[in-house]
């Protein structure tokens, strides 16, 4: 059963989410200092945050990668259910982002044109053979 194009661009959108959540979760329980604003100048937090990435991705790599983040580590999905991933257990609340606020005005032309090239796009040429399933 084929999902609409408006489902299919939901799923994904929330899936890309998810991802950006992992990632960051991960990030800020191994690199604390990202779980406070960082009071620096632009591009000494820029800094900051490049430093963690490339530790981040020089642990990934290699025989450390099963160290640093076990099998479990990210979120997954099973059956179109979301598995936490052990990252979530921290017990910090601030490894998460803050929910999405919904704005009860319309959104710009320009905002509705790009969100309709990306349900065309998503339902399209770059279609996953997953995305009908769960959306």
């Amino acid at each position: 059963d084929k999902g609409t194009p408006e489902r299919i661009f939901n799923y994904r959108l929330s899936r890309a989410r998810r991802i950006v959540e992992n990632a960051f979760g991960i990030l800020s329980a191994v690199f604390r200092v990202l779980r406070k604003p960082l009071l620096l100048e632009p591009e000494k937090a820029r800094l900051v945050v490049l430093t963690t990435l490339y530790l981040h991705n020089f642990l990934r790599s290699g025989n450390s990668n099963q160290i640093y983040t076990p099998p479990g580590t990210f979120d997954s999905e099973e059956d179109g259910l979301l598995i936490e991933g052990t990252w979530r257990r921290d017990g910090n609340p601030e490894n998460s982002f803050l929910p999405i606020r919904r704005l009860p005005r319309k959104s710009p032309l320009n905002a509705q044109q790009i969100r309709n090239e990306l349900a065309e796009y998503f339902s399209s040429n770059g279609a996953v053979s997953f995305q009908d399933k769960y959306a």
